[in-house]
């Protein structure tokens, strides 16, 4: 037991020295710059786009983003906000677009009937679009762009 109190000891002695020497230098964080020790405001959240307009997807097999409020919506196992416009019967009246096929088939490709429960918790994958500018630089070209440009010999 005075072992195991004597490592501590030397542990919690050891981490503090080095903790003055790690917050004393100047990191570039999302932080802003300032240090961990001092207590900044919070960013300004930014709006959620309410447009209604799907953007392009960036990547092939990326789950499109919803382009819409969604606060308030339930989304839980015994229901789902989301399936009273994008459900296979209700796109007629609500013009979203349907829920995708895959997400009627189980983990062996068997179509089902309704969407897949790994499938039905759809704020797993899609994300709410914001009004927001981009955390770091991203060079990402779509491979049409490439084309285009004449990058890439097709």
């Amino acid at each position: 037991m005075r072992k195991i109190a004597g490592l501590t000891a030397v542990a919690l002695i050891t981490l503090s020295g080095l903790a003055g020497t790690v917050f004393s230098e100047e990191l570039i964080t999302l932080r802003g710059g300032s240090v961990i020790s001092e207590e900044t405001n919070a960013p300004a959240m930014p709006k959620v786009e309410n447009t209604d307009q799907r953007r392009v997807r960036n990547y092939p097999e990326q789950p499109p983003t919803i382009p819409h409020h969604i606060r308030g919506y339930e989304v839980s196992k015994n229901a789902n906000k989301c399936l009273s416009c994008h459900a296979r019967t209700r796109t007629g009246e609500s013009q979203a677009p349907m829920v995708s096929v895959t997400h009627f088939m189980d983990r062996e490709n068997q179509v089902l009937a309704t969407v897949s429960p790994r499938r039905y918790f759809c704020t797993q994958c899609h994300v709410i679009q914001l009004d927001s500018k981009p955390l770091v630089e991203n060079t990402f070209m779509d491979v049409e762009d490439i084309f285009k440009n004449g990058k890439a010999k097709q």
